[in-house]
C-alpha cells in the first residue's frame, strides 16, 4: 500500500537509473583520487554506455559550478552514442536565460528522440547569496517561462524577476509534446511548493523509511492544493555482492583510507553544501550505530565525503531486491543508483540485481505510455 497516490499507482514496474559522475566524484577509495577515475568525457562517456547496455531506463547527469564537467553538453554528445536510455539533466535554474534555456532543451530534447528529463535545481550562483524566497522565485519563474515556450505559441510573463511579452517560440517545441519530465528535490517550504505545483517528480535522499514517508505525506498535501498527483524517487548509493558480509566489507574497503579532514573537503566543496537537505544527510551520520547504519542496510559512510546523497543500500542481492521492494510499496517509482567506482558498480548491479526487477520508463502527463520490461525470477538465470 502507497503511503500516498502516486501519479503511476498502476505501474507494478519502476524507473532504475544510474548515475554519471560529472562532478570529481568517482573513487576506488573514498577521499583519495586517482587519475582514471578524474571527471573526464572518456571515463563518463563509458560509465553512460554500460548503463544503455545494460538496460538501465534513465541516467542522472548532475551539475556544479566548481568541479567536473558541463552537464548539457555532456547530453548533447551522448545523444548519438545511445539509443534507449533517457537522460536526466540537471539545470540550475537562472543560470541561462529562460528563453535561451527553453531553446537549448528543445535541441537536446530532439536530439535524444524524446529521451530526455531535467532535474530542477535551485541554488545561489556562484559569489552569491541569495534567499530562499528569492531563489525559488527565480526557480518558479523559470519553470513557469519553459511551460509556455514548450506549449505554446507565444510567451507572455510578467513576474517578479522576469518580464517578456508576445515573444514567438517557433521553432523551440520539443520533441516530447509539452517538454520533458520535471524531477525535483528539496526540503524547504519553498522547494516542496514549487515542486507540487509545477513538476513531476519529487527527488529524495536516503533516510529512514518513516521519514522518507513523512516527506512523501507533506509533498502530497501540498500537490493537493494544486489538484496535482506527483511520483516520488529515491537517489541512494548501492553496495550489493553475493553475502551480506562481502558487501559489509567492501563498504568498510571503501571508507578505509579516507582522511576526515579530506572528506569534510570535498563535503563543503559543493555550492549547495550549506542547505537544508544536506544538513539531513549529516544528521544521518549522526543517528547511525557504531558500524555507519541508519536502519537495517542503509549505510552512511559515504556521506562522510560527500556533499548530497550520503547513504548506501549495503547487502546481498535478496537484501537489496527486498529493500527496494519496500521502497516501492511506499509509492516510490524513480531510483537512482550509484556506486564507487561507477562503472564497475554500475556492472555489478546490472548483472546481479536489475534483471530480476520489473522496469520502465514513467509515464508522461502528456500521454506517454511506459514500456515495462518483466523482471527475471531468482534462481532463473540473468537475462542479458
Amino acid at each position: 500500500m502507497s503511503v500516498v497516490p502516486v501519479k503511476s499507482q498502476h505501474l507494478e514496474s519502476a524507473e532504475i537509473a544510474w548515475f554519471a559522475p560529472l562532478c570529481s566524484d568517482d573513487y576506488r577509495h573514498l577521499g583519495v583520487p586517482e587519475g582514471d577515475l578524474r571527471s573526464s568525457w572518456e571515463n563518463t562517456r563509458d560509465i553512460a554506455l554500460a548503463a544503455d547496455q545494460l538496460g538501465y531506463r534513465n541516467i542522472l547527469c548532475p551539475s556544479s559550478y566548481q568541479v567536473g564537467q558541463d552537464t548539457l553538453s555532456f547530453v548533447a554528445a551522448m545523444a548519438p552514442l545511445t539509443e534507449r536510455m533517457n537522460f536526466l539533466a540537471a539545470i540550475r535554474c537562472g543560470e541561462v536565460q529562460p528563453i535561451m534555456l527553453a531553446r537549448t532543451v528543445a535541441t537536446l530534447d530532439h536530439m535524444l528522440k524524446g529521451r530526455l528529463i531535467l532535474n530542477v535545481i535551485s541554488s545561489d550562483f556562484p559569489g552569491e547569496t541569495a534567499t530562499n524566497e528569492y531563489r525559488y522565485r527565480r526557480s518558479k519563474e523559470v519553470v513557469e517561462i519553459l511551460k509556455q515556450a514548450w506549449t505554446q505559441d507565444t510567451i507572455n510573463y510578467q513576474g517578479e524577476i522576469y518580464n517578456f511579452q508576445n515573444l514567438s517560440t517557433d521553432p523551440i517545441k520539443p520533441f516530447q509534446k509539452g517538454g520533458p519530465l520535471l524531477y525535483f528535490g528539496g526540503y524547504s517550504p519553498e522547494a516542496v511548493d514549487l515542486c507540487a505545483a509545477h513538476c513531476d517528480v519529487y527527488l529524495m535522499w536516503p533516510e529512514k523509511e518513516e521519514e522518507l514517508a513523512n516527506r512523501m505525506r507533506t509533498v502530497h498535501a501540498r500537490a493537493t492544493h494544486y489538484n496535482r498527483v506527483i511520483d516520488y524517487g529515491l537517489r541512494i548509493h548501492m553496495i550489493v555482492r553475493d553475502t551480506e558480509i562481502e558487501a559489509q566489507e567492501y563498504a568498510e574497503e571503501l571508507v578505509s583510507k579516507l582522511d576526515d579532514d579530506v572528506g569534510r573537503k570535498i563535503r563543503e566543496r559543493a555550492q549547495d553544501a550549506k542547505n537544508f537537505g544536506v544538513s539531513i544527510q549529516t544528521q544521518n551520520l549522526a543517528l547511525a550505530d557504531e558500524h555507519g547504519y541508519v536502519e537495517p542496510h542503509v549505510w552512511t559512510g559515504v556521506g562522510r565525503a560527500r556533499s548530497g546523497c550520503g547513504a548506501a543500500l549495503v547487502g546481498s542481492v535478496d537484501q537489496v531486491l527486498s529493500k527496494i521492494e519496500a521502497y516501492q510499496k511506499m509509492g516510490i517509482r524513480a531510483f537512482i543508483f550509484s556506486g564507487y567506482p561507477h562503472l564497475d558498480e554500475c556492472k555489478i548491479f546490472g548483472e546481479k540485481v536489475l534483471p530480476h526487477l520489473k522496469t520502465c520508463s514513467l509515464p508522461h502527463a502528456y500521454g506517454r505510455v511506459p514500456e515495462q520490461t518483466p523482471a527475471t525470477p531468482l534462481g532463473q538465470g540473468v537475462r542479458r
